[in-house]
């Protein structure tokens, strides 16, 4: 069977374009006095073109930009129905002004012959009226209607009899089967097609802006968050996709039936409809006025939700680093700045979105006003028939209803425009580095020679700081060069120009003698291998994440076969098979979201085996083994040499022990080579490159006899497989359970007594059996009566408003029953004539009774609306916040699990708390005056006319059934594609943040196309769904037609044989019937509130959930004298989310008070698992971890970890100030300058801080990307000194340091660490050599431990590794 088309990437959805192709609007000329002072326009312009984006116009109409030619057709269809749909709500009123007429005239007619005893007796007793006799019956339902007397020459009412009358009645009625027919069709298609469409043309909008980000230079992200973008994929395109679907088709259909039924009004009297157009005009301009200013609020309050977005991916993305420092509610109070911004809008905006309402109403009652005053002087003129004034009425009625019942439309509308700038502004900007571009150069053969020739460079983010002047380099052809030098000097500088990440604004870069500006981007980058600092890996398996250094090259279309063998053989170079061999999946293990499945170490070597795997020209390496264990370092640097023979390669390194073979060494410092040469021969200088080498006390020649003692046995890396803390999947677990209780039943049996932990009766570990109790819980459903309480309680604080609110709605709802009592009345009062005088005197009365109703309907929706939005923002706000905190409360665990990752969590508050927020304000006021509308309605009928009431009144329930089954089906739909949406999302943000290695590998083809598949997966389920919504729209309209059918021929029954009034029949009408088709717009809120009731019950999912290690706990006893003695007893330890897995196995360690420990060992030895549970991030299976003799699991959390301070190997910074970031680390957010300057200091950041032009107030950016790897991470290190910690963690804590700042921070360090116990995990073993007890992990225990001198002594592991790094000239 043949593939589904794509709807999504159809081929017929218009192509990104590149930067000669883009609409983007061009620079403004503009002088730059500050930032920019000293710098030359032409470098001004260079910066300016990386970083802004310029304002585009755009219109609601932008959003049909990528529509192809079957969906400009299929939309054109639907708004031609929808046109149709409302047109037929305009003529219905010509039938209620037939049987108005038809209803007087009978009433006429019967009350004035019976006073004469009946027909019969009239004319027998009075023949010369014999020409009444001959009633027209044929001209009953003719153009005689629409003339202007309804009497004889002799004013004596013609007779109607009652079966004329009846079946004349019944004859009528059957036009209402045909307009429910009509109607059905028509609602049906319009709603399924806009729906349809809608979602595909989000869908594709949601692709092209991906696709924009994707081919973006490097510096636009230095200052959009990657959580904006995931906020405007997510959020903002919803919001589109929601104001181009079935809310634009009723839109199209009530603004058709406004316009309709002006057209009407004019076609029966002109003169007349003419009064009432000055009021519609008058109106129609109020409200121009007031949506333009509603839709302006409304983008300004996305602008605060979308950059608050960033916030959430940052917290989340590094929640333990949050959960570590305490700092959950720093971060969530940031967050809320943000979402108070964007609540002033809102709520600003509310009062407007009130105003349309209350306009429209006052038009309404206006309208009510004009047609009593002047259609009563024309018809006592003769200028017009009573037929024409009461079809006038209700049609003009009819249309103003209308305009009422737009205004949350609009508000989506309006909503989805504020959106579309915002999204297509980012699609339309110009890239200043467009890797989409076809243009430039391909060279046919690349030698590999790289020049950098009198370079100016200045990071476009940080225009006021010069990165490199007349910078000058040779790169020969096959040559390795490494570039070494203190962090900031410009090192990855060099990279990201080689890669074209940037542009410098002098000088040039030369590739093979050929500016690289002038060659293509995508071939250029496909030309260059590189290996970051930070490897980042994507969602999916090892073999998928290798495999992606071949796209682009010739290798892209081979086989599977051929992929797997050159993949293999990659990563064997990487020394990565050595774990890769030991999983049960092998190859096709999954790493999880950026690897987190995976150490540190094991994404370095898949990293390193995917920039190999092309076998590319050039080979960049930027730290590449600097997370790599010391005996995984040895084997992959050899076979980096390896890799780098006939390829020019670039080093960037802080070991120098990685480049002593390089064929040449280039020193740099702040931009600016100081020395280059052969290693030799910079030795021999004795020069910068001499004090280096001295620092780091390398050692050139290894003892041969030390080598041979070396294990080269597998075993090493066959445990940093199975025990790494990270590796093992969940998806893997039935296949690993009966392997791995078995290996650890037999390893565990053998030193049971060593470990005090005998196996238990069952033949499996104690872990194993303890693992084996934890249950999945299945995930809780709520009912509508459990949500409805749940967003109650919520709603509380906002309760007196909600009150207030309410009782205006009450107000406002019920001026339509009451407006049934005066619109009867003023019927009822024209059949009065030609009695002018008491026809005037009752409609003098109605007129001003609809002065004062357009006063009260004016001024009480505003603050109807404005109310409901005022405590709706104030609820979506807290919503916020409270969920972002609860979020940041969860167990560690939870952000383990495949489906919490950051990009889907930013996702889930941004959505969830939208549709709350899309069910507050103008839209739970319009659904509670429309539930008033119709049980009042039901009410004022059931009192007036109660028979009538009693008949039509069964019908009202299945409209709000029909419209009640509409939100079920939604909401089940909901629930189905929230995994998907999650997916799709966590997709595109992991991306996103990931930008330098998806450009590296030129993976923006590839990323855009696996995210729109996920998105054609999503439009292919919602199909059937969105066709029975549609379905269900238009029964719920149907019958409304219907009832009007059954009301019209009972109501002339009753007029007929119970004596109904006018007034009586139009009272139920208007009230029951047209007050259930106004109430019924309820139901086209039907997908908001089936969002909302989706979003409420993942919202209240999660507030129910208590974490086991509970930060908010007040539980637990508060350490009073924190001393720091630190040990671990029999800890087992297996991860919550891979329980079959064993990573610790009986660990026992001490740390004394003041002590200086470390941790060495192979990747994935559980180093940092012992980490994790020191700072209580999980419980361990069994043992106990004690704090000062204490079991940690008894003292309180918050007040333990205050005691703490951690180092990660990855450091974290956040979007803010150094100031800000660094102040994170104190339990006082009030700290002093002067502290932070001092930690500063010890950290060896101050220097470079004052260095810059604005200090401490210096903007970190996203993630802190506008600092190296090596200036983070001193940040992160004087975070953790101002915290004055009785426990310091360092994990690699100096790992991205250069050699210099490495020593006077390890100086730092040793001297911070005194009178406080440190625990260190180091690979580079020369900081570790002065601790006081180092434990050697493996195989999850601990193998030996003593003091550098005493394990050297012992000559096992520890012993082996020393002479790996060649730390020791006596170690032999």
């Amino acid at each position: 069977m043949a593939p589904a088309k794509s709807a999504v990437d159809s081929a017929e959805t218009p192509l990104l374009g590149h930067v000669g192709d883009s609409t983007a609007v061009k620079f403004p000329s503009v002088r730059y006095t500050d930032k920019y002072s000293g710098l030359a326009p032409h470098e001004i312009a260079v910066l300016l073109e990386q970083v802004e984006t310029p304002d585009i116009k755009t219109s609601f109409f932008s959003a049909f930009r990528f529509a192809t030619a079957k969906d400009s057709f299929l939309v054109s269809l639907a708004v031609t129905l929808a046109v149709i749909e409302g047109s037929i709500k305009a003529i219905m009123p010509i039938m209620f002004g037939v049987f108005a007429q038809n209803f007087i005239r009978y009433i006429q007619s019967q009350e004035f012959y019976s006073y004469y005893g009946g027909y019969e007796n009239f004319v027998s007793s009075n023949a010369t009226f014999h020409n009444i006799s001959n009633f027209d019956r044929i001209n009953f339902d003719s153009k005689l209607y629409f003339e202007s007397s309804d009497y004889n020459s002799t004013m004596i009412p013609e007779y109607v009899s009652p079966d004329d009358f009846q079946r004349q009645a019944n004859k009528d009625s059957i036009y209402f089967i045909y307009f429910a027919i009509v109607e059905f069709v028509t609602s049906y298609f319009a709603t399924f097609i806009l729906n349809d469409r809608g979602e595909i043309l989000a869908a594709r909008i949601r692709k092209n802006y991906l696709a924009s980000i994707m081919k973006q230079n490097v510096a636009y992200f230095d200052t959009v968050g990657t959580g904006e973008i995931t906020t405007r994929i997510s959020s903002d395109t919803l919001t589109i996709q929601d104001g181009i679907s079935e809310k634009l088709g009723y839109l199209i259909s009530f603004c058709s039936t406004f316009v309709c039924s002006f057209i009407v009004g004019y076609s029966l009297s002109p003169r007349l409809a003419g009064f009432l157009t000055i009021i519609a005009v008058l109106i129609v301009a109020s409200l121009y006025f007031v949506s333009t200013r509603m839709t302006t609020l409304y983008r300004n309050a996305s602008n605060g939700g979308s950059s608050g977005g960033s916030i959430i991916d940052e917290m989340l993305s590094s929640i333990r680093n949050v959960q570590a420092f305490g700092i959950q509610e720093r971060l969530a109070a940031k967050y809320d700045y943000y979402s108070a911004v964007s609540q002033k809008f809102a709520q600003r905006a509310g009062f407007y979105a009130g105003s349309i309402t209350g306009l429209a109403w006052l038009g309404l009652y206006l309208d009510d006003a004009m047609v009593f005053w002047q259609g009563a002087r024309f018809l006592i003129n003769g200028q017009i028939s009573l037929i024409a004034l009461v079809t006038i009425l209700p049609s003009m009625v009819q249309g103003l209803l209308a305009i009422t019942a737009i205004t949350p439309h609009v508000r989506a509308v309006a909503a989805a425009t504020s959106a579309i700038n915002k999204i297509f502004t980012t699609i339309d900007r110009a890239s200043a580095i467009d890797s989409s571009s076809q243009s430039g150069l391909m060279l046919p053969n690349v030698e590999g020679n790289i020049e950098l020739k009198n370079i100016k460079f200045i990071y476009p983010s940080r225009p006021d700081i010069i990165v490199m002047q007349d910078f000058n380099l040779q790169i020969k052809a096959g040559s390795t060069v490494a570039l070494i030098g203190a962090s900031g000097s410009g090192k990855s500088t060099i990279v990201g120009l080689i890669e074209r990440f940037y542009n410098p604004v002098g000088g040039q870069v030369l590739l093979d003698g050929v500016n690289i500006k002038d060659l293509n981007v995508k071939w250029l980058r496909q030309q260059v291998g590189l290996v970051s600092q930070e490897p980042i890996l994507f969602s999916g398996t090892i073999f998928e994440n290798v495999a992606f250094g071949l796209v682009g090259t010739r290798h892209a279309c081979a086989t599977e076969i051929e992929k797997r063998e050159l993949v293999e053989e990659a990563c064997r170079q990487a020394n990565a098979m050595s774990f890769i061999d030991f999983l049960p999946k092998g190859l096709d293990t999954h790493v999880g979201e950026r690897g987190f499945l995976l150490s540190g170490g094991q994404k370095q070597r898949i990293a390193i085996a995917r920039a190999i795997v092309a076998n590319p020209k050039i080979l960049l390496l930027d730290e590449a083994t600097s997370a790599l264990d010391t005996k995984s370092e040895g084997v992959v640097q050899d076979a980096l040499d390896r890799a780098s023979k006939n390829r020019t390669t670039i080093v960037i390194a802080h070991r120098l022990s990685t480049v002593t073979n390089a064929d040449m060494i280039v020193v740099m410092k702040s931009g600016v080579i100081l020395e280059k040469g052969t290693h030799e021969e910079l030795i021999a200088r004795r020069g910068a490159y001499y004090e280096l080498v001295q620092t780091q006390n390398v050692q050139h020649h290894v003892d041969d006899q030390a080598q041979t003692d070396m294990d080269d046995t597998p075993e090493t890396d066959f445990v940093e497989a199975m025990l790494d803390e990270k590796v093992a999947l969940k998806e893997q677990a039935n296949e690993r359970w009966s392997k791995e209780d078995e290996r650890s039943m037999l390893d565990e049996s053998k030193e049971s007594s060593q470990l005090l932990l005998a196996p238990s009766n069952t033949g499996k570990s104690i872990s194993s059996v303890v693992a084996s109790n934890f249950v999945h819980h299945e995930e809780r459903r709520y009912s509508v009566i459990e949500i409805g309480k749940f967003l109650y309680e919520l709603s509380l604080p906002e309760k007196n408003i909600n009150i207030a609110a309410l009782v205006c709605a009450v107000i406002m709802a019920a001026g339509y029953p009451y407006n049934s009592l005066i619109y009867s009345d003023g019927v009822d009062a024209l059949g009065e004539y030609p009695d002018v005088d008491r026809m005037n005197q009752r409609l003098l009365k109605d007129i001003i009774l609809y002065l004062i109703m357009g006063a009260v309907e004016l001024i009480f929706p505003i603050l109807t609306v404005g109310l409901f939005t005022y405590a709706g923002q104030r609820l979506v706000r807290r919503i916020r916040l409270r969920t972002l905190r609860q979020i940041a409360r969860q167990d560690i665990s939870f952000f383990d699990r495949s489906e919490n990752t950051a990009g889907a969590l930013t996702f889930a508050i941004s959505k969830d708390s939208g549709a709350i927020e899309g069910l507050s304000g103008v839209t739970l006021g319009q659904i509670v005056s429309s539930l008033i509308m119709i049980f009042g309605g039901l009410g004022v009928g059931l009192v007036v006319g109660p028979k009538l009431a009693a008949v039509t009144s069964p019908c009202v329930p299945l409209l709000l059934a029909a419209g009640f089954y509409k939100f079920y089906l939604l909401a089940k739909h909901q629930e189905s594609i929230k995994t998907e949406y999650a997916k799709s999302s966590s997709y595109a943000s992991e991306a996103a943040s990931s930008i330098k290695t998806v450009a590296a590998l030129t993976r923006e083809d590839d990323v855009v196309a696996a995210y729109a598949s996920t998105l054609d997966t999503l439009y292919h389920s919602g199909r059937r769904q969105n066709s029975n919504s549609a379905a269900l729209y238009g029964v719920a309209q149907a019958l409304v037609y219907l009832t009007q059918c059954l009301m019209f021929w009972y109501g002339s029954n009753l007029v007929r044989t119970d004596g109904y009034s006018v007034f009586m029949f139009f009272v139920c009408l208007i009230a029951i019937v047209n007050g259930s088709q106004y109430g019924s717009i309820v139901f086209s809120y039907a997908i908001d509130m089936a969002k909302a009731y989706d979003a409420a019950g993942n919202i209240k999912r999660l507030y129910d959930s208590t974490p086991i290690i509970d930060a908010w706990s007040d539980d637990g006893i508060v350490p009073p004298n924190v001393q720091g003695n630190v040990e671990f007893k029999n800890v087992h330890f297996r991860y919550p989310t891979r329980l079959n897995v064993p990573v610790l196995r009986g660990i026992n360690l001490s740390v004394k008070r003041g002590q200086h420990v470390a941790l060495v060992g192979a990747s994935g030895c559980g180093k940092s698992t012992t980490i994790g549970l020191i700072e209580r991030f999980y419980n361990p299976l069994s043992g106990q971890v004690l704090l000062d003799g204490q079991n940690i699991s008894t003292l309180n959390i918050s007040a333990y970890r205050s005691h703490i301070a951690l180092v990660q190997q990855e450091p974290t910074l956040y979007s803010g100030t150094v100031r800000e970031n660094v102040k994170y680390g104190s339990l006082d957010p009030e700290v002093s300058d002067e502290k932070m300057m001092d930690v500063c200091k010890q950290a060896n950041i101050h220097e470079f801080i004052m260095s810059l032009p604005d200090g401490y107030d210096t903007m970190c950016g996203s993630k802190g990307s506008l600092f190296s790897g090596g200036q983070k991470q001193r940040i992160a290190i004087a975070r953790a000194l101002i915290r004055d910690p009785k426990i310091l963690l360092l994990d690699e804590a100096t790992s991205a340091l250069d050699n210099e700042s490495e020593k006077i921070v390890q100086a730092a360090l040793d001297n911070a660490a005194k009178g406080r116990t440190t625990i260190t995990i180091a690979h580079r073993l020369s900081t570790i050599q002065k601790a006081d007890i180092i434990y050697v992990f493996e195989n999850g225990r601990v193998l030996e431990s003593g003091t550098h001198q005493e394990l050297l002594a012992n000559k096992q592991k520890y012993y082996e590794l020393v002479k790996l790094q060649a730390l020791e000239k006596n170690a032999r």
